[in-house]
């Protein structure tokens, strides 16, 4: 007697109303890790506040030059202090008021997005691409290459980062690619950490010692075995390391050593309207308010990656 290896053969030698178990174990229809990935994200709630906070924020970022009503940079000192709209004085030509130069505080915290945004992925891929290859390094040849990495990255772990972010900015000066490139070079060790860590995790895998025994270098098999398989945890510290380089750079603003005027940071606008926030809390509250909204949607979806990617190793 022959079994049937169909799976529409084997349904149909079942009875209709059967309770066997080999009838629960039939999917309906073959999914994708991709389906799969994607069912569980539009169920999880996380990634949808995330990314759909995230999603808003990036299209007013580049829609700006679009939907902003003023010129960012334009000043009239005759119209400083405007309060928004919701206040008696308000203003419909001026939604959210104007700063103590009379800029369009709308505008300028729109095409504030695009430098916050800047600054987190500029800042993420430098960290990354620098935290990984140590990483990576460090977790398959073992041995020599790792107490290297190790010793690098307890190094780096020494160094207070906002303090050699301070330091740094104000021996070369504060500029928005002075800002990019001083976070980049800093905020790789959490990078190098999980690369390492994930990397000794399947090192000495079968696929890995196959790929071995077919003659595939070493280059190519981290490129083509490795760093797929560990891609999941790095986009996760991606996203929390760019919820990171978003508030530094608003903490180098706020003290006067990250991007300068005239661009429009949050960090910087909420700087300006320091000395005003006792009478007008609106000039801080709003870019506050909005780099408060951007973080959390980051790490929200950052959370929701984790779980989406591998909700067994979610405790």
């Amino acid at each position: 007697m022959t079994l049937p290896t169909d799976r529409a053969a084997l349904a149909a030698t079942l009875p209709p109303d059967t309770d066997s178990p080999v009838a629960a174990v039939i999917p309906t229809a073959a999914r994708s890790p991709g389906a799969i990935v994607l069912g569980r994200f539009m169920r999880h709630g996380g990634c949808l506040i995330g990314g759909g906070l995230l999603g808003l924020i990036m299209l007013a970022a580049l829609a700006a030059p679009l939907v902003a009503p003023h010129d960012p940079y334009a000043q009239d000192v005759s119209r400083r202090l405007i309060p928004p709209i919701w206040q008696a004085k308000g203003t419909w030509d001026h939604i959210l008021g104007t700063d103590k130069l009379g800029r369009d505080y709308l505008s300028r915290l729109l095409y504030g997005a695009q430098i916050s945004l800047l600054i987190g992925v500029s800042a993420a891929l430098i960290s990354g691409a620098i935290g990984t290859f140590l990483g990576v390094c460090a977790g398959y040849f073992g041995g020599r290459v790792d107490a290297a990495v190790s010793y690098i990255v307890t190094t780096r772990l020494a160094l207070p980062v906002v303090l050699v972010a301070l330091a740094m900015a104000s021996l070369v000066g504060g500029s928005l690619k002075v800002v990019v490139l001083v976070l980049g070079f800093l905020l790789w060790d959490r990078f190098a950490v999980v690369a390492r860590a994930a990397t000794q995790q399947i090192r000495n895998q079968d696929f890995i010692s196959a790929a071995r025994a077919s003659g595939l270098t070493n280059l190519r098999i981290v490129l083509q075995e490795i760093l797929p398989n560990i891609a999941n945890a790095l986009i996760v510290v991606a996203t929390l390391e760019m919820a990171h380089a978003i508030l530094l750079e608003a903490a180098l603003s706020f003290l006067g050593l990250g991007v300068q005027p005239p661009l429009p940071s949050w960090g910087l606008m909420i700087a300006e309207g320091k000395q005003y926030m006792f009478f007008q809390p609106w000039v801080i509250t709003i870019p506050g308010v909005a780099l408060l909204v951007l973080v959390l949607a980051i790490n929200l979806l950052g959370d929701g990656l984790r779980d989406v990617t591998a909700p067994e190793g979610r405790n």
